[in-house]
């Protein structure tokens, strides 16, 4: 079994925020659930989180995820440290397990990165392995010490020697040990030192002079094992997944016109030789399929995206459209539409809770709140569906055909029949039957030499 314990119960002070830093998010994903994800992906079979400030906040926003947890003591008189961390999950070690030991501020590990560590570190028969990278600027990461190949100690920056301070392979703070040797470990570990702290690196340490094996898998992809301290490094990484996911999408047959100003979350699909134009923000489980043109200026929350559409300045949240329509610019899909084919919404258009249906339209300037639109309907400009009498929230259907003039309002609960035609101006109330004129408004009444004088 392989068994990932996740360290998430720091302080996070230099975040400077009411938000534990586990919780803060990179391209619309918490912290943590990337580091959870991650170990999914590297088939973790059992997650455990090791929390302490902000914990119920934590448990609360990762509310019905697949994880074990344990609460570290926290206070003057508990100690802190790495090693102390890990001693609170010492319950969920087995002695036959692999225990990967990762830290819940560190986003951008790779489930791939995490399965090919595990298998390194077992084909190699290695008591613990530690997850390395070379840079070329090592300052203030711990240093690996390697005697042939082998792992023989971990340096931390202030204990280095000069000669040490050379060496550019450093400690990512990931580590990979047998589950029987670790519990001996942990029931060794002691916290004499400056810091007062317990640290798993005494661990490799131990493991070392007791003549075990301690191997060091080395990755190139330095950004993985990168954490967040403060909000400079998180707007880093954010910049960082931000251009990988951008780069995934675009050699798998999406146009980005401008990755830089491109904002697309990691879980959005998008079919291939659609365009996406900048400052274009698709978020959440957008699906989006082929051959549509998005932006610029378009945000997309949640929402199921047909083929062919395009959309133009406009915002569209938990909603789905089909094929062939034309949104905005301006428009504005709140909650629960649904889009049918060839569907023309315009400029300033406001849509809530919305069917509308093949080849309808509403051109500029309406709100469609609670309705039923059929097919081949027009909605006319300035139309209100008024929605909401003080209390209750009413539905108005408009059935296949019909012509709504400008500037009419709609009060629900109401039908307009197939084929009716509502005059522009009109105020209606009542229902309209199939193939009716409906006009609800004043006749016209002109009072000669009654105006304002203006002209001799």
């Amino acid at each position: 079994m392989n068994i990932g314990i996740i360290l998430a119960a720091g302080e996070g002070t230099r975040m400077k925020s009411r938000t534990p830093k586990v919780l803060h998010e990179v391209m619309g994903k918490k912290i943590i659930q990337y580091v959870l994800d991650a170990c999914e992906d590297g088939r973790i079979d059992k997650k455990v989180l090791i929390l302490g400030h902000g914990k119920d906040e934590i448990l609360k926003a990762l509310k019905n995820k697949d994880f074990n947890w344990k609460e570290q003591p926290i206070g003057e008189d508990k100690p802190y440290g790495t090693g102390y961390a890990v001693m609170q999950a010492v319950d969920y070690i087995e002695d036959s397990s692999t225990v990967v030991i990762l830290n819940g501020d560190v986003p951008l590990i790779e489930g791939k990165t995490l399965n090919e560590f595990i298998k390194f570190h077992k084909e190699n028969k290695n008591t613990a392995s530690v997850l390395t990278a070379d840079i070329e600027e090592p300052y203030g990461y711990g240093r690996i010490l390697r005697h042939n190949n082998q792992i023989i100690g971990i340096v931390e920056e202030k204990d280095a020697s000069e000669e040490e301070k050379k060496i550019n392979e450093i400690n990512s703070g990931i580590y990979c040990f047998d589950g029987k040797e670790l519990k001996n470990v942990l029931n060794e570990l002691d916290n004499d030192n400056s810091q007062n702290e317990y640290y798993i690196t005494d661990g490799i340490k131990m493991i070392v002079e007791k003549g075990y094996k301690v191997g060091g898998y080395k990755i190139s992809d330095t950004v993985q094992i990168k954490g967040v301290n403060n909000r400079i490094q998180l707007s880093e990484l954010s910049k960082e997944e931000k251009l990988r996911i951008n780069k995934k999408h675009m050699l798998n047959g999406v146009t980005i016109i401008d990755p830089d100003n491109t904002y697309i979350e990691k879980d959005v699909k998008i079919g291939i030789d659609t365009i996406i134009y900048p400052n274009t923000f698709l978020e959440g489980k957008t699906e989006i399929g082929e051959d549509n043109i998005i932006g610029p200026g378009t945000r997309i929350q949640s929402s199921k995206i047909g083929s062919n559409n395009s959309i133009e300045n406009s915002k569209i949240i938990k909603s789905t459209l089909k094929n062939y329509n034309k949104i905005g610019p301006y428009a504005y899909i709140r909650p629960n539409c649904k889009i049918g084919n060839y569907v023309k919404i315009g400029d300033f258009v406001e849509m809530k809770n919305t069917t509308i249906g093949d080849n309808s339209k509403a051109s500029h300037l309406a709100y469609l709140g609670d309705g039923e639109v059929g097919k081949d309907a027009n909605i006319g400009c300035g139309v209100i569906f008024v929605n909401y009498d003080g209390k209750k929230k009413h539905k108005t259907i408009i059935k296949d055909g019909a012509f709504v003039g400008s500037n009419s309002n709609l009060v629900a609960p109401i039908v307009i029949n197939e084929g009716a035609y509502i005059a522009c101006g009109s105020t209606i109330t009542e229902e309209v039957g199939k193939n009716a004129l409906a006009i609800g408004r004043a006749r016209q009444v002109t009072k000669i030499n009654k105006g304002k004088d203006r002209y001799k």
